[in-house]
């Protein structure tokens, strides 16, 4: 069997550790080079490794990989991403896709023109709490969705998150994409056509990109819906991620706790409870699912239009929030 070879664009986003080690476990893929601005940042992976060192993406991208995954800062995906796609590689991108709804379709045209397939980096998806409710929702269970609730609340994650030259937002770009992805996966066909969003700076002093958010859309087919993107998750939070939501039906209503597989301990040793998670590892079924359309020549199952549709209500949401009324997209 072919093994797919794969190159890192990137250490900036805390996700490509995970994404390596799913890369790094499956039989039919090898990564053959880093790439990352600073090298320190990434010499211990290479120590364990052994994967190659690349001072210049461009230099990566002049090998023979397939492919290439992308965890740069948001402000570079457009530049990675074309010029992978412009080198013939396909490409795996961090979300938000872009800070630009003009940038994101320049990322999709130049991959369409150069023949390579272009997938956004939407895990969430693969959780299984969320795939039994999709299915759940087709079956017909609740009737017709009447409107969607959902939360991604985090905890600041400081960094270049918090400097809006290189993130492009705060928390209404960083945690609306996820669910908004779902919550357009879950309403296939359907378009968010008006936006009106709050942000502001509430937890971090001093932070020059907002860390509290709420975000409304409506649908063209008469959904609403609304999502809590805030960085205020405590440090006590019982599970480390934050995916929650409720869908409203015309005959019921599901409940979804996308992070809720945790044991609970209570230790009089310790003094206190604590959670561990056991659930899934959805970084591992994304990056299979990438790996499987590439092998097998099939479409990638969250592609370029994907990211674009979640990124654009986040960045119409800053539209929303300059203009203190609802914007149209």
């Amino acid at each position: 069997m072919r093994k797919l070879k794969i190159g890192m664009i990137s250490f900036a986003h805390f996700h490509a550790f995970s994404f390596l080690n799913a890369l790094r476990n499956l039989p039919e893929v090898e990564v053959t080079g880093i790439y990352h601005e600073i090298r320190g940042r990434v010499e211990s992976l290479l120590e364990q490794t052994g994967i190659v060192y690349f001072e210049d993406y461009r230099e990566l991208l002049k090998t023979d990989i397939d492919a290439v995954v992308i965890c740069s800062e948001n402000v570079n995906h457009a530049a990675h991403t074309i010029d992978a796609a412009n080198a013939g590689k396909h490409v795996l991108c961090e979300k938000p896709l872009g800070i630009s709804v003009e940038e994101m379709k320049r990322m999709i045209d130049a991959c369409e023109v150069n023949g390579v397939q272009l997938m956004t980096a939407f895990p969430c998806r693969y959780l299984t709490a969320v795939v039994e409710a999709r299915q759940a929702v087709n079956r017909g269970e609740i009737g017709e969705i009447v409107a969607i609730k959902g939360t991604n609340r985090g905890t600041f994650p400081g960094g270049w998150f918090a400097n809006p030259q290189l993130s492009g937002g705060g928390a209404l770009l960083d945690h609306t994409v996820h669910v908004m992805d779902l919550m357009n996966w879950f309403l296939a066909g359907s378009r968010v056509k008006e936006v009106y969003a709050y942000a502001a700076t509430l937890f971090q002093e001093g932070a020059e990109v907002d860390d509290a958010g709420m975000i409304h859309m409506k649908f063209d087919n008469g959904v609403f819906g609304v999502i809590d993107t805030s960085w205020s998750r405590p440090k006590s939070f019982p599970t480390w991620g934050d995916v929650t939501m409720e869908i409203v039906g015309t005959k019921g209503v599901i409940s979804v706790d996308a992070f809720a597989q945790k044991n609970e301990l209570f230790s009089d040793d310790i003094g206190k409870g604590i959670y561990s998670f056991w659930g899934d590892v959805s970084d591992k079924y994304m990056v299979k699912g990438f790996v499987d359309a590439l092998l097998h020549d099939k479409p990638v199952p969250i592609n370029g239009l994907d990211g674009l549709r979640s990124a654009e209500v986040a960045l119409a949401g800053y539209r929303s929030v300059k203009l203190g009324q609802p914007v149209p997209i």
